[in-house]
């Protein structure tokens, strides 16, 4: 049987009251959200961090997006803060294996991101070692950029070369594409603008949802 497509609420902020205003938000519709997490030199913006989210006490299961350039000076305090999984960029990681290691020796899942310009040969020969792949489908560190529907040509392939594979798509989507998203073999849709910059994040979210799963709105 085929996985339920899942939509990840994402929270990007470089303020901790608006953190917090924002998980107060998710903790009322979902039951799992992603941190981006950026230093102002892999991406342009510099974001909250481990002790922040650590000091809310969320009930929310989570997990950390790394647009980072160090990503293994990042792991222990995500681990402290009680992160489920941690995706990292190819881009920045000298040996991706390294990293990889060191984030299953704490016990957590493992995510691989790679940008619109990464081609997809760079990630199969990790794909044993990872628990995911994530599709940027902008130029990250900002909410709000224009999809890249190209990137969509390289999700197929994947979906092909790894068929089991988790596949993750982050940036851009919104209701007028996620159909489209959702058709070249995506998993998990992670999306930050189109739920939380919207009248009623709580309605965005469930429309979004019932429509990544072809159901009725």
């Amino acid at each position: 049987m085929a996985k339920l497509v899942q939509v990840v609420p994402t929270v990007l902020s470089d303020d901790p009251r608006t953190l917090e205003k924002l998980v107060r938000q998710a903790e009322s519709f979902a039951d799992y959200v992603q941190f981006d997490i950026m230093d102002g030199r892999f991406v342009p913006t510099r974001s909250i961090t481990w002790e922040d989210i650590a000091h809310l006490k969320t009930r929310l299961s989570w997990e950390v997006h790394l647009m980072v350039l160090h990503p293994e000076d990042y792991l222990v305090g995500f681990h402290k803060a009680g992160a489920r999984k941690i995706i990292f960029h190819h881009e920045v990681a000298p040996s991706p294996k390294k990293v990889i290691n060191a984030v299953k020796k704490l016990g957590l899942k493992v995510g691989l991101a790679i940008n619109p310009e990464t081609p997809v040969s760079t990630v199969v020969p990790l794909a044993s070692q990872i628990d995911s792949v994530l599709f940027m489908t902008v130029h990250p560190g900002f909410y709000g950029s224009k999809f890249l529907p190209e990137v969509m040509d390289k999700v197929t392939d994947l979906r092909r070369i790894l068929p089991e594979m988790e596949i993750g798509v982050d940036g851009g989507i919104k209701e007028s594409n996620i159909a489209e998203v959702v058709k070249a073999g995506v998993n998990v849709i992670y999306v930050g603008s189109a739920i939380f910059l919207q009248p009623n994040p709580a309605e965005s979210y469930c429309r979004l949802l019932a429509l990544a799963r072809g159901e009725a709105i």
